[in-house]
């Protein structure tokens, strides 16, 4: 009988990268240590190592995991929804519905973990400023086609208000973070489209 080579995978590398994510969005990046990954991803040390590499790899790695869902979401709110203010709201409302998930709202992942690391670790620093203008172009190109369907004038500056629609992302992660209620966020959100597409 013919012998395979080595041994089948026994984890599943996205929920492996997502009870990592999951790790570092409660404890971020310097705290995670590498025995609360391998609890959490139910690996040991050496398989996460061959598997994904270092610490920073496996977050990294999650981070981007994070980021598709995230692109899912805008995919879902912003570009299927043809007026443009109803499509930021909603995009907002599905962000900060991840935002305040779980026992303890975390905010978003990138804001919560990635802005603290950045300083001492020049790939995540990299991933970071990649990632804010990845949705930046995003934001830009919707406003843009918003502009030429009629829905905004015809002066409208897209990516100037993108990088303040982003930013309206960052404050409702800080705040739902730190502890800002419900009511108040969403009330920002309905303020914040204004602001963006006036």
């Amino acid at each position: 009988m013919k012998r395979t080579r080595g041994r089948p995978r026994q984890y599943d590398e996205d929920a492996a990268l997502q009870a990592a994510g999951e790790v570092f969005w409660t404890k971020g990046f310097s705290a995670t240590s590498l025995d609360d990954l391998a609890a959490a991803m139910g690996m040991n040390r050496p398989s996460i190592y061959r598997a994904f590499g270092d610490k920073e790899a496996v977050y990294r790695k999650a981070l981007m995991q994070f980021c598709q869902g995230m692109e899912a979401a805008f995919e879902r709110t912003m570009l299927e929804e043809n007026d443009i203010r109803k499509a930021l709201a909603s995009f907002y409302r599905e962000a900060l519905a991840v935002y305040t998930s779980g026992e303890q709202p975390r905010g978003c992942l990138v804001m919560s973990t990635a802005v603290a690391a950045a300083a001492c670790h020049p790939e995540i620093q990299a991933d970071l400023l990649n990632i804010i203008r990845d949705l930046d172009q995003k934001i830009a190109t919707r406003l843009e086609q918003a502009r030429e369907a009629g829905q905004l004038e015809a002066s409208f500056d897209a990516t100037g208000r993108a990088a303040v629609a982003q930013s309206l992302l960052h404050s409702l992660s800080l705040r739902a973070r730190a502890g800002e209620t419900p009511s108040r966020l969403r009330r920002m959100i309905k303020d914040g489209v204004e602001t963006v597409v006036s």
